[in-house]
């Protein structure tokens, strides 16, 4: 068994690949309290997942707990693998950031369009479909520069954020965004901070969230093949000009896009 990128480190998106001494009906694990479901490839015998290691997890070893169904026996078959995290080097950029009041400094009425964003997002972010329908490698959303990276600091009218949790794209407004996978369209709708947005489920808990979109072309329930259009890149919600966001989540956490783009898979 093991893991690309063979050096895993917090915030990075993780294929876990196994074969098995013997053929198994199925394969399951359990990776930081999150369950994986395996995806068997039968041209290399073997099983995989992707997942992920959180951004908050401090460097040390951590177990991934496997359990299979033995083919011929029909019993569990259990094993257990350590990996090492080491800690990565994300950019130390305090980027500080002019947006409009309502966004820093809300009004009650604005207060609950929030509120009603919030909730939008806790009932459809942390929703884990075992299906996978990813397929192969992903692929940038659009072709142009990266104007921010994943893990820097951010600061919107002198108070400080959380770290910048995406990876952002310097394209004008109309610029045509692609989805970066093969899924399915979970929402495509206008919220307050990310302004008309796109999120398609990949499977497994995989989610690609698309943000600023100055128009949808996609709505709730589609399915989308990788590198179709979506959406044209805009500067709706808290964006200081027009750009576009991608992030990347994984049952409940953020991910390095950029990572995941790198990383060659089945």
């Amino acid at each position: 068994m093991h893991a690309l990128p063979t050096r895993l480190v917090n915030g990075a998106p993780v294929l876990f690949q196994v074969k098995p001494a013997g053929k198994l009906e199925s394969l399951t694990g359990k990776w930081f309290t999150h369950e994986l479901t395996f995806s068997y490839q039968s041209s290399s015998k073997t099983w995989f997942a992707l997942a992920g290691v959180p951004f908050e997890t401090t460097p040390g070893k951590y177990s991934l707990e496997l359990t299979g169904e033995s083919a011929t026996k029909k019993t569990p078959v259990n094993f257990t693998r350590t990996f090492t995290v080491a800690r990565a080097k994300y950019p130390q950029i305090k980027v500080e950031l002019k947006v409009e009041k309502k966004f820093t400094e809300p009004s009650p009425e604005q207060e609950q369009q929030i509120a009603e964003s919030v909730k939008i997002k806790q009932d459809y972010l942390s929703r884990v479909t075992p299906n996978r329908e990813w397929d192969g490698k992903f692929a940038a959303p659009a072709d142009a520069p990266i104007s921010d990276v994943y893990g820097s600091q951010r600061i919107f009218n002198g108070k400080a954020q959380r770290e910048h949790q995406g990876l952002d794209f310097r394209v004008p407004t109309g610029t045509p965004v692609a989805a970066m996978n093969a899924g399915t369209v979970l929402l495509a709708r206008f919220l307050y901070f990310e302004g008309n947005c796109v999120v398609i489920d990949h499977g497994q808990g995989l989610l690609t969230l698309y943000f600023h979109l100055s128009e949808l072309k996609v709505k709730e329930g589609d399915h989308v093949d990788r590198g179709e259009e979506i959406g044209l890149s805009g500067g709706t919600g808290r964006a200081t000009g027009p750009h576009l966001h991608v992030a990347v989540r994984w049952q409940g956490t953020y991910l390095d896009p950029a990572r995941l783009l790198e990383l060659p898979l089945p």
